[in-house]
């Protein structure tokens, strides 16, 4: 699991599940906004599954 997701990424996705999350909490908007863990937990550990199978990566590379 090397890690695919950068910094400014990994902030807005933290935010956004933890947004979504108390969303689910206060009971304001429906049971999908339990959802939110996706982008909490993919934040938390800097992986994305989704952007293994894309091929995408958002972190900085080193220069060497």
């Amino acid at each position: 699991m090397t890690k695919n997701v950068g910094s400014i990424d990994k902030i807005i996705r933290i935010v956004a599940g933890l947004v979504l999350i108390v969303l689910a909490i206060l009971g304001i908007g429906t049971p999908w906004t339990w959802i939110g863990i996706v982008p909490l937990a993919t934040g938390l550990t800097g992986w994305c599954p989704a952007y293994t199978l894309i091929g995408a990566n958002t972190c900085p590379t080193k220069k060497g």
